[in-house]
């Protein structure tokens, strides 16, 4: 087992890796279950996930750094909130996902979950899966990573 610093994947020529270097901890995860179901707060976020206050602090600072989270002066003016940003919330998508796939596969047969509905119609959430330009589901086997064109280099 390797101890001391971790790889940084920040620029791994891999869409996933490049995630992970941003979100791939755990605690960065939860910070934005956290936001979407309404915490604001850093004494709501360390409350709410039992977090210790060093981790919390550094987790969020990465977190603004990243354009996940930004911060606004709180009302009673002595604190600060921290706000989703626009590419914060588009982690929804991964967190749906996550969320049905450990519902499907880390709960025993008969232990309490949760589903996922939506707020207008209170129906649940059909399971996520990619779909091809055609609509139809993409399994596992039927899709490959081809490189993506290079955008066009500027004139001098």
């Amino acid at each position: 087992m390797m101890k001391g610093k971790r790889t940084d994947l920040g620029g791994a020529a891999c869409g996933i890796a490049r995630a992970l270097e941003v979100v791939g901890d755990w605690w960065s995860l939860l910070l934005v279950r956290e936001a979407f179901h309404g915490q604001q707060r850093f004494s709501d976020f360390e409350k709410r996930l039992g977090i210790a206050r060093n981790i919390l602090s550094k987790r969020l600072k990465k977190m603004i750094e990243e354009d996940i989270f930004r911060t606004e002066p709180d009302r009673d003016g002595r604190s600060r909130r921290y706000i989703l940003t626009e590419k914060g919330e588009d982690l929804y998508v991964l967190l749906i996902a996550l969320w049905q796939w450990g519902e499907e596969h880390c709960f025993e047969t008969g232990e309490p979950g949760h589903v996922l509905v939506d707020r207008i119609g209170g129906r649940p959430l059909p399971r996520m899966r990619p779909l091809s330009a055609n609509g139809k589901v993409v399994r596992p086997r039927d899709f490959q990573l081809s490189a993506r064109e290079k955008p066009p280099v500027a004139a001098e």
